[in-house]
């Protein structure tokens, strides 16, 4: 094979080993994100429940003025039923009194409600605050666990990126800039085997003419559909297991007939 794809290929599996440790911090990262997350929503529930229960105060307090206010209504119309002289006069501040006592007995309902729902809140709020107490302790401990973990991956990305260094020093300026450009727009794939002809990145088929070239070993191509850099090397062939067929039972033999005698 030629001796700068060896390099190249040998680069290359040094960067899917960083890329394989990006992702594990990552992954612990995005862990301790989602839980920060549940966290903040925990938070802000507590936050739209309790005003709610403002609003709700507030409600309360204005029913409670309304009622003081009919029921100051209804005895000043009692007082005044005293003083008609007409049937007139009577019916209509009797039905102003039981249009007020209707009322009154409405917005104490609704206070009632609203007290009762006020009480559910209250409970809902309570448990949350439990809750975000355990959650907050428990997110503490696992930010210190995933610190220690992604210290320790650090660790071996560190190892990797002397190697990756070492490596790279290898290559020509040129090729090594053509790798790292193909890798940032081709999935983190630079450089690629032909299998039957087909290149192993976008798995379009090339020329015929390149690929007899490329068999040789001695060259490399980019690959005219996805420009990643090409390379031959033979794959070995798994041979198929073949599975023993099943013999089929043996029939008994079939007993003589008995002669007459």
């Amino acid at each position: 094979m030629n001796e700068e794809i060896v390099q190249l290929t040998l680069l290359q599996s040094i960067d899917h080993v960083m890329d394989t440790i990006d992702s594990e911090i990552q992954e612990e990262q995005d862990a301790l994100d989602v839980k920060s997350g549940e966290l903040a929503d925990r938070e802000a529930t507590i936050g739209t429940l309790t005003e709610r229960i403002d609003v709700l105060e507030k409600e309360q307090r204005t029913l409670e003025v309304e009622v003081a206010d009919e029921r100051v209504h209804v005895k000043d119309r009692q007082s005044k039923m005293m003083q008609v002289q007409t049937g007139r006069e009577q019916t209509a501040i009797l039905k102003e009194i039981e249009d007020a006592k209707k009322g009154v007995k409405e917005k104490e309902e609704k206070t009632v409600a609203i007290m009762e729902e006020m009480e559910q809140l209250t409970a809902e709020i309570e448990e949350n605050k439990n809750l975000f107490k355990g959650e907050t302790e428990l997110l503490v401990e696992e930010t210190e666990a995933v610190k220690k973990a992604i210290a320790a991956i650090n660790k071996k990305k560190k190892s990797q990126e002397k190697k990756r260094t070492a490596q790279a020093k290898k290559l020509k300026a040129q090729l090594l800039k053509k790798y790292d450009t193909l890798r940032a727009h081709r999935n983190g794939l630079g450089v690629v085997n032909v299998v039957a002809g087909v290149c192993q990145g976008c798995f379009m088929a090339i020329p015929p003419q390149q690929y007899n070239l490329l068999l040789r070993g001695d060259e490399h191509f980019d690959c005219p559909t996805c420009q990643r850099i090409m390379y031959y090397e033979p794959v070995e062939e798994v041979e198929e297991v073949k599975v023993p067929k099943k013999k089929a039972p043996k029939k008994a033999p079939k007993k003589a007939a008995k002669k007459k005698e």
